[in-house]
This record gives structure tokens, sequence and C-alpha cells, in this order.
């Protein structure tokens, strides 16, 4: 599957490109996984914007967020894929890309994420490392992990 790139800065975003980040967001957050959250957290201001493309449709998404608003290390949130391209290796490419990029305009450095306890394997397969202990965050366990 071929997939086009974009990466923005939260005030380049257009309506369109907004739009469908949050309908991909509350497609698998708030009514796949059952999680009712607060997913306007502010945060997105200060985000560069991954999405990946296929045929005009968004199909996976990532925010690049800097030291300082999420961790004290860079960091990448709200990672997600569309249930119509799991299993394809788009995770894999849109992580890829992620990493690529927080190193491209963050500097050298160390990359933590809170992953989903079930995508533990997946993200140490990226090179990521668990640390602490699992914790829950709107009723799904998670672990922070480092790059």
């Amino acid at each position: 599957m071929e997939f086009s790139t974009i990466v923005k800065p939260f005030d380049e975003l257009t309506p369109a490109q907004l739009y469908a980040i949050l309908r991909l967001r509350n497609e698998v957050f708030v009514v796949e996984q059952n999680c009712v959250f607060q997913d306007a957290d502010n945060k997105d201001y200060h985000c560069n914007h991954l999405m990946l493309f296929n045929e005009g449709e968004l199909m996976a998404y990532a925010r690049i967020v800097p030291a300082g608003v999420a961790y004290e290390e860079m960091s990448i949130g709200r990672v997600i894929t569309s249930p119509k391209v799991r299993g394809t290796g788009a995770g894999r490419i849109l992580m890829t890309k992620a990493i690529e990029l927080c190193y491209e305009t963050l500097g050298p450095g160390p990359i933590r994420i809170g992953a989903q306890s079930y995508a533990k394997a997946f993200y140490a397969s990226l090179g990521f490392v668990e640390t602490g202990e699992p914790y829950d965050e709107d009723g799904i366990l998670h672990i922070e992990m480092l790059k």
C-alpha cells in the first residue's frame, strides 16, 4: 500500500486535515477503544502532525511532541492507524517516519512514549525499552518506553 506523507505544525493544518485527524482519533480512541477522555489536550498546538494518506483518506497519524510538552524528553503521541490498514505495515511505516522526524526537527536525544501495553512488543521492535511500571490511563493499561 502506498501512502502520501504530510507533516505540518498545528497552525498550518487545513480545516480538512484537522477534521480528518480528529475524526480518526475519535473513531479509534473513543469509539473503538471505548475510552472517554479529553482528546483536545492543548498539546496539539506545540506539535508537528504526521499524516499518512491513501487515496485522499487519512490512514495513519502521529504527533511529534517537543521536549517539555508531554515528557521531559521529546515524544511521539496519539499514534493511530485506521482499522482499514491494520496488518499492512502502516503502523511500522508511521513510527519509522515519526522517529526520523523527531531527530530531524527536534535534534538528537531520547524519545519517550506512553505505549498501550498490548503494543509494547511492536514498540520494542523499533528500539523502545520499557521504563517504569504499567499504569492505567483512561481505562487502558499503558507503559512508558524510551528510545
